[in-house]
């Protein structure tokens, strides 16, 4: 996109390009952040487990790029455009919803948090990553209009994802 830019190689409207890549790459890291735990278990691969964070950081970061293209590129900071665009429109009351909600996750994904909260409570902090995957999904499917398929892919992985940590939590109680 850096490099696009200057080329005009993001089309006739290049911040709606750089808002669709931004959104694009959040719900891929998204998938691949929530994938690494079933994959390390299916796979017997724990090796896996060390990308994990990494992978959450990155995709906090392109959530953070989506979030700050519609913020400065598209409202231009206008903050009275912005609290009445959140509040008019679903699709992106949910993606700010969830954006927020990635702020905690990304602040305490260190060593130093897990010690001050304590493993138990900073788990289930970071378990809000499934919900935030939901308004994520609902952000997707609430404004597709080019491929109206393409969000239910990503909602159907993210159920899937979600089952395996439901079946392992239930299976492993037993």
């Amino acid at each position: 996109m850096a490099i696009g830019a200057p080329l005009g190689w993001l089309g006739a409207n290049p911040i709606e390009f750089i808002t669709r890549s931004t959104g694009t790459w959040t719900i891929v890291a998204l998938v691949a952040t929530l994938a690494i735990t079933p994959l390390r278990r299916a796979l017997n691969w724990p090796w896996l487990v060390r990308l994990r964070r990494t992978a959450g950081l990155i995709t906090f970061f392109y959530a953070f790029l989506h979030f700050m293209t519609w913020l400065w590129l598209d409202r231009f900071f206008d903050w009275n455009d912005i609290v009445k665009d959140i509040a008019k429109r679903p699709f992106i009351t949910v993606g700010f919803a969830a954006f927020v909600l990635l702020i905690p996750l990304a602040i305490t994904s260190n060593n130093a948090s897990i010690k001050k909260l304590g493993a138990a409570t900073w788990q289930r902090l970071h378990s809000a990553v499934y919900f935030i995957a939901i308004l994520a999904s609902l952000h997707f499917i609430w404004l597709a209009r080019r491929n109206p398929n393409e969000p239910y892919v990503y909602a159907a992985i993210f159920a899937l994802l979600l089952g395996a940590r439901i079946y392992w939590k239930y299976r492993k109680s037993e």
